[in-house]
């Protein structure tokens, strides 16, 4: 089994967890952010101290990858980095919108059988990042800057319920009046909620190259979607 430090920073919300055999033992989150410069290093630091402090060795540092904003990215990718170069760890990448999936699965309410999810992240305007989940987290449509408009998930919406949330959600009921739309409200990407995809990534051996390892800032879709435009 294993011990794996989670740092997530892809919002203004900032993170830090350790899970031990699919258990959270230790967990800070600053909510009031963006705080990262100055909360991040001293959440790890004190995750690490709790490991040590218990002679639990810490076998794996998983980070949020985006999307998300480019300081925050930057501060924990860099964090992750340093733990895992200091002590010889192996670095796991997770997510950010697969992240955001978690916490609705994981909560009292049963989702239908064919239910789809759709994890947005707020970007400028009308605006989301999201993708489309089926109920095992398979994508069902590849991550993308999309405009929200009446039809912009029409084609899901018209053969499933889809349940849309994430700080790029609030502004999306106004205009998606589908019934088989639904909104779920506070989801935000969490450090405590990474180890399920921390720990499948880490048992099949899918880690990142810790010296060229870049995660996927909101600039980057921005980018490439205005070159699509060209």
């Amino acid at each position: 089994m294993s011990c794996i430090l989670h740092i997530e920073t892809s919002t203004k919300a900032c993170s830090v967890a350790l899970s031990e055999n699919g258990s959270l033992i230790f967990n800070q989150e600053d909510l009031e952010g963006p705080n990262h410069a100055v909360v991040c290093g001293v959440f790890v630091e004190e995750a690490l101290s709790f490991a040590n402090s218990h002679a639990i060795p810490v076998d794996a540092v998983a980070v949020s990858e985006g999307p998300g904003s480019y300081t925050g990215l930057r501060i924990g990718v860099s964090l992750a980095k340093g733990v895992c170069y200091g002590r010889d760890l192996p670095l796991l990448s997770v997510p950010t919108l697969k992240l955001m999936c978690v916490p609705v699965l994981l909560s009292k309410e049963e989702l239908p059988e064919d239910a789809l999810l759709v994890p947005m992240i707020d970007a400028r305007r009308m605006e989301v990042y999201s993708t489309v989940y089926d109920r095992a987290l398979r994508e069902v449509r590849p991550i993308g800057a999309d405009i929200v408009e009446p039809d912009t998930y029409l084609p899901w919406l018209e053969e499933h319920p889809v349940y849309f949330f994430g700080n790029g959600s609030t502004k999306c009921k106004s205009v998606i009046q589908h019934k088989n739309a639904h909104f779920i409200e506070g989801i935000v990407p969490l450090a405590k909620w990474m180890f399920p995809l921390a720990e499948r990534s880490l048992h099949l051996g899918e880690k990142q190259d810790v010296a060229y390892f870049e995660p996927f800032y909101l600039k980057e879709f921005v980018a490439i979607k205005s070159k699509n435009l060209l």
